[in-house]
């Protein structure tokens, strides 16, 4: 049974998240998958975007899991750092995206540090929208596109 870790703030959700999402439950089938979500503090730190309190995606999370993949209890975590638990915990996977991907590696090292077995890293390719740009949380909340990569007129 595999042990699937899976990140970010999730807000708002869009299918480049349902894309990530997906391939972690693929992997996790008959096992675990983590995800983990940023808290407040590290969500607003890094953004210059608004980013909903944590309650709030955590609950769009779940409703999200539990309608697009039949999941009714996703086992979410706040995590405070970029390597969350994946740095101590036993898993298997991590899924990540191509902007992600250098944070699972350094994720790798410091694992390796700590003498425990690497992750196998699943790269999800980008969801990209009609203008062939991917999808991304601030493209959504700057009114440019929809959480399915479909243009929005001015």
């Amino acid at each position: 049974m595999a042990r699937v870790a899976v990140g970010g703030t999730f807000d708002p959700i869009h299918d480049g998240h349902i894309s990530l999402l997906r391939r972690a439950y693929e992997l996790g089938r008959d096992g675990d998958v983590i995800i983990g979500l940023t808290s407040d503090e590290m969500a607003r730190e890094s953004r210059t975007r608004q980013v909903r309190d944590f309650k709030v995606r955590e609950r769009n999370l779940r409703e999200v899991v539990r309608r697009c993949f039949g999941i009714e209890d996703a086992k979410i975590i706040k995590i405070e750092d970029q390597c969350g638990s994946s740095i101590y915990e036993d898993f298997d996977y991590i899924v990540v995206s191509p902007e992600t991907l250098p944070m699972a590696k350094k994720i790798n090292r410091l694992r390796e540090k700590r003498n425990l077995k690497p992750l196998e890293i699943s790269v999800i390719e980008y969801q990209l929208a009609e203008d062939h740009v991917r999808i991304s949380s601030t493209r959504i909340t700057e009114g440019e596109i929809d959480k399915h990569g479909r243009l929005l007129n001015d």
